[in-house]
């Protein structure tokens, strides 16, 4: 992917991007497949989006706080050690797994789930403040625009890769592949030369505990930010059946963990071609079509757990990125329109824990409701309520319907 003109720096910690996603998708396919093929229970697969999402949500503000206290690119280098760490007791477990219990190996796994989370809390707010640091304001659509395409990329090839790997090398190979990556990722890391210094002069409350919530007070009293941010939380959390695959995989269209690699992948490849197509229009910039991709990424869900066929199974989960994609680019636009300049990272932080949350937590809703119903019947019953949510916030929310980015005047 070409870069030229942009500092060498920002290509360094791109490269690092790459790594580090392509690395936590890996390891989602060894984590998803090894915790079915030991206990055989939808509810162990939501337990992995549990651990995830503990360290997601309870850190996220923190993470926000300190980011915008310390180094930047000085934390971020801490996401590729402790992503490290998860990888090798991943690698641990495969290595000595007769050594090990039942109970121990599942720890284990579930134990590389938290550092992932805890990891990626950091990561998001590390790398919203790090790219302006080292890429010129005139550059900085440009560079946002190559960091988002990098980590599809990666979203896409990391799944697909790693379940090859895992299908035809097995679970050792897989994990010591990831683990070499994410040396890699940390080693461009340490190759950057700029040294982002801590912010000099910041927006001062009260108290700490203030200052953590004033991003949540802003968007819990806006019009626009709540019901959209609402919107998609309830779409992803209910609607997504990413914790379910490997069931699907294995049990239902029979494709194995090849297979399982590139279900996980599809979503990501609806995403990148819809976000090429909007990257190049004007349309697609209102309320109304907001409603839209999450009405068409509640429909997909349903034509997924419908279909026995591996290909259509795969264009359902396709569009389902791309229309997620759609609402995806909408909700951002919004939030970056709406957001005060001071307040851009802790805004930024309650966003993470809206969204980024909601996929980790989705995964328990899954594995909760396939035991209770069937598989099947879960991935129904999330498509259903994506599309009732639609239909409420879309009338409650007369504000969000009538949306127009062009109108949106940045505070």
């Amino acid at each position: 992917m070409h870069s030229g003109g942009l500092p060498s720096d920002f290509r360094k910690l791109l490269g690092a991007r790459f790594l580090f996603t392509f690395a936590v998708q890996m390891q989602a396919i060894v984590l998803g497949w090894r915790i079915y093929d030991l206990m055989k229970d939808p509810l162990y697969l939501g337990l992995i989006g549990l651990m995830e999402a503990i360290p997601a949500i309870g850190l996220a503000l923190w993470a926000g706080y300190l980011v915008d206290r310390l180094r930047p690119l000085f934390v971020y280098r801490q996401v590729m050690y402790v992503s490290l760490v998860s990888g090798l007791i991943v690698l641990t477990e495969h290595l000595f797994e007769t050594r090990f219990s039942l109970s121990m190996q599942v720890g284990l796994l579930y134990a590389a789930a938290f550092l992932t989370g805890m990891a990626r809390s950091f990561a998001h707010p590390a790398l919203f403040s790090a790219i302006p640091k080292l890429v010129e304001r005139s550059h900085l659509l440009r560079a946002s625009a190559m960091s988002s395409s990098v980590m599809q990329v990666a979203r896409i090839g990391g799944p697909a890769f790693g379940g090859l790997i895992f299908g035809f090398y097995g679970a050792v190979t897989a994990s010591s592949i990831i683990c070499i990556l994410l040396v890699t990722a940390a080693f461009s890391m340490s190759l950057i030369k700029t040294e982002i210094p801590r912010p000099q002069t910041t927006h001062h409350h009260n108290t700490i505990t203030e200052e953590f919530l004033s991003g949540a007070k802003f968007v819990f009293k806006h019009s626009i930010l709540l019901p959209a941010l609402s919107l998609d939380m309830i779409a992803v959390l209910f609607g997504g059946v990413i914790g379910l695959l490997p069931i699907f995989a294995e049990e239902i269209l029979f494709v194995g963990p090849k297979g399982l690699g590139m279900l996980r992948a599809a979503p990501a490849v609806g995403a990148v071609m819809m976000s090429l197509y909007l990257s190049r229009t004007n349309r697609m910039r209102t309320g109304k079509w907001l409603l839209t991709g999450v009405a068409g990424f509640g429909f997909s869900i349903l034509i997924f757990g419908l279909s026995r066929n591996f290909y259509l199974s795969l264009a359902a989960l396709a569009f389902s990125g791309a229309f997620d994609s759609i609402s995806m680019v909408i909700r951002s636009a919004a939030v970056q329109l709406s957001s005060p300049d001071h307040m851009r990272g802790k805004i930024s932080a309650v966003n993470s824990i809206f969204i980024g949350s909601s996929n980790e937590l989705g995964e328990l809703e899954s594995g909760i409701a396939a035991k209770l119903m069937g598989t099947i019947p879960a991935v129904y019953f999330g498509g259903i309520i994506c599309l009732c949510t639609v239909a409420i916030v879309g009338f409650m929310s007369p504000a969000l319907r009538n949306l127009d980015l062009a109108k949106m005047e940045n505070p």
